[in-house]
């Protein structure tokens, strides 16, 4: 088992930040959302060192790479730019901003960079194509390993430019990867990148859930012959049992301020949901009732909880305080609803309900309003939860003859599949972390 490492840290400083420019905040949740027309030319060497390592190639090519992936540009292909490389600057005045508008950019971004051999220097530069004028620029410094992070703390200036955030390049993925009879806790980056193996139990883990602080992951396994709860700590790798009842103890999410977890338990002999304090694993029943009560989500705030009933006959979403009390039915459409997760901006709530034969993520408002279909997969869509900026879905759905991790814009569009990881036959129940600060 291994914990992931912070990286390097990028010393960079401003170079150019214009004030606060009339395209930012787009609502890029729309259904009308447009995909924003984007250039990116091979950025130009400024130094006297010849390009050997190819970074003129790699920051265009990367920087489209990592646009691409947030389903919110539209690169536009090298082959029909019209501005000549050799001769334009990277600079306003040194750019001819028709012959971007003529081949459909709305943003133009270029760079420069100047490496010796030993030290690096990357300039950025996104520019608003018909307006022709900057919108923002950054200027890094630092060694050429760091030039990934050069490139994504970037990638972070644009969409904070044009959508108000900063995206989710510098946040992990938890999940579940099953090879044969055994299933363990794995973590990858947002880009499919760094992939790495969190447990080594060599049995049954299941839900994994971060901390807040991204430090832990608690999940449930039967390492022991049963499903007990435990949290492995991520700075260490030290693995604690903190709920070993006989029965279930399935992990559920933590609270905002990470003193408490959701917990459900079966030791009376009913699914029952608790929180358990995890400094001393002190519980608290919230539920009692002879249903099954299942599933829970806190709300941002940390005031209520969505978590699943048979109370009214089917699997239905429910919504109750914090301290179980006030209990209402949230889903009222569908026979089986299930796997509710709050979205981290508080107004919306992404569960699976049947449909058609598989399961499929809606979306619902947490006041029972404007419940929507979001995901029409072949192979469903299970086991959803939100990014941290509550604007991407991961999820599970079944591709060929496995499971595999799904992405998605929040309102179903860009559906993204983490590549097929070797050895690994199954890939479930995705947690995504809290912003980690990578880059």
């Amino acid at each position: 088992m291994r914990a992931f490492k912070g990286l390097l840290v990028v010393f960079f400083t401003l170079f150019l930040c214009l004030p606060a420019w009339g395209k930012v905040y787009i609502d890029i949740d729309s259904p009308a959302f447009q995909q924003f027309p984007t250039a990116i030319p091979d950025f130009r060497n400024m130094g006297t060192s010849e390009d050997r390592e190819g970074l003129s190639r790699w920051f265009s090519e990367h920087l489209s790479s990592a646009l691409d992936i947030t389903g919110y540009f539209r690169m536009i292909e090298k082959g029909a730019f019209l501005e000549d490389p050799n001769s334009a600057g990277i600079t306003a005045e040194e750019t001819k901003f028709s012959d971007w508008s003529v081949v459909g950019a709305d943003f133009l971004i270029k760079g420069g960079f100047n490496y010796d051999g030993k030290k690096l220097s990357v300039e950025f530069r996104l520019f608003d194509v018909v307006e022709g004028k900057l919108i923002t620029g950054k200027k890094y410094w630092g060694k050429i390993e760091e030039k990934k992070a050069m490139m994504l703390r970037f990638v972070g200036e644009i969409l904070h430019a044009l959508t108000g955030e900063r995206g989710v390049f510098d946040t992990k993925i938890a999940f579940v990867g099953k090879r044969g009879n055994e299933s363990e806790i794995y973590t990858v980056n947002f880009d499919g990148t760094d992939l790495q193996k969190i447990t080594n139990f060599k049995s049954l883990s299941l839900l994994p859930h971060w901390s807040p602080d991204a430090n832990r992951i608690s999940l449930t396994s039967y390492l022991r012959n049963n499903p007990d709860y435990y949290i492995v700590d991520l700075r260490n790798g030290k693995v604690k049992r903190t709920s070993e009842y006989v029965g279930l103890n399935l992990s559920g999410p933590w609270s905002a301020h990470g003193e408490k977890a959701l917990l459900v338990l079966s030791k009376e002999g009913n699914e029952e949901i608790y929180t358990i304090t995890i400094e001393n694993g002190k519980l608290e029943r919230l539920t009692n009732d002879p249903s099954i009560d299942v599933s829970p989500s806190w709300s941002p705030d940390d005031k209520s909880i969505a978590f699943v009933s048979n109370r009214s006959g089917s699997p239905q979403v429910f919504i109750m305080d914090a301290e179980g009390k006030n209990a209402r039915r949230l889903t009222f459409e569908g026979s089986y609803n299930t796997s509710p997760a709050w979205s981290p901006k508080g107004k919306k709530i992404v569960y699976e309900g049947s449909s058609n034969g598989s399961f499929q993520l809606f979306t619902i408002d947490e006041d029972g309003n404007n419940a929507m279909q979001i995901t029409f997969e072949r192979g469903g869509a299970e086991d959803p939860c939100w990014s941290p900026d509550g604007r991407y879905l991961a999820f599970s759905s079944k591709i060929g003859q496995e499971r595999r991790i799904c992405i998605v814009n929040s309102n179903g569009l860009n559906l993204r599949v983490l590549d097929e990881i070797e050895g690994i036959q199954s890939l479930e129940s995705p947690s995504w972390s809290p912003h980690l600060n990578l880059y």
